[in-house]
């Protein structure tokens, strides 16, 4: 249940629109995405760059895919923001995506958004896998979860094994896969700890191998180093699907 005081507080937000799923089991759906100011880690491969910051101003869809906006001054009370989001839904969606940035550093909104399934769509989570306190403070007003594995190679050297371990073990409580991008820069024993971590805890939660939209200088991974890889982690794991970012390709938000 969604309390007074989550409402009442006040959240750092880039965006609030309607679009499609690019990414993970779920390409395809529709979806009303809620990004969230603020990230904890810094991924050489990032796209959502804007996000590490609160604006001075976030900009909300005033109808699900009309693409007009208003623009609202930030910090943003959680009640406005679940209002906007509820007024999108009245479109059918499959979910409603936090993402970021790094949402679980404002759970506040994890737990308020959940109100919106009596409208029938499910709260998906996209988060980095780094925050397993947070995260258990908010799983049960999570439908399902899109969890990275950041690996190293992309990281500057940060290694986030154990955090990712701890993560899923709590997220594996709800509908969860493993989103991970590869890079020309990605080694196979970061592939082959990965794939170790996962079925450690179950090796029938899915694995995507993303490879990257190559940014900030980070190289494309060829075809063959993609098909070996799945190769391998399909003798450990019972699903293992190579999906790229398909919004970049079809120029969605």
């Amino acid at each position: 249940m969604t309390s007074m005081s989550s409402l009442n507080s006040t959240v750092g937000l880039v965006e609030i629109f309607s679009s499609i799923q690019g990414e993970g089991l779920y390409v395809g759906c529709r979806q009303v995405f809620v990004r969230l100011a603020g990230c904890n880690i810094s991924c050489q491969y990032c796209d959502t760059q804007e996000s590490f910051v609160v604006p001075a101003t976030a900009q909300i869809e005033t109808q699900a895919g009309n693409r007009v906006f208003q623009k609202t001054m930030n910090p943003v009370l959680v009640c406005d923001l679940v209002s906007a989001v509820e007024n999108l839904c009245r479109s059918p969606h499959h979910s409603v995506s936090l993402t970021g940035g790094e949402p679980l550093l404002q759970p506040a909104v994890v737990t308020a958004v959940s109100s919106l399934r009596q409208m029938g769509v499910k709260i998906y989570l996209e988060t980095n896998g780094t925050l397993p306190k947070a995260l258990a403070q908010v799983i049960n007003n999570v439908d399902i979860i899109s969890m990275d594995f950041k690996l190293p190679s992309a990281m500057h050297g940060h290694i986030y094994w154990k955090e990712h371990a701890d993560f899923l073990r709590i997220a594996a409580q709800r509908e969860v896969f493993v989103k991970m991008v590869i890079s020309g820069e990605s080694t196979l024993p970061e592939l082959e700890h990965a794939v170790h971590l996962i079925e450690a805890i179950d090796d029938s939660i899915p694995l995507i191998l993303q490879p990257v939209t190559p940014a900030n200088g980070i190289s494309a991974v060829d075809s063959d180093t993609v098909l070996c890889w799945q190769e391998l982690a399909l003798q450990k794991l019972h699903s293992v699907r190579v999906i790229p970012q398909t919004h970049k390709m079809m120029g969605m938000l």
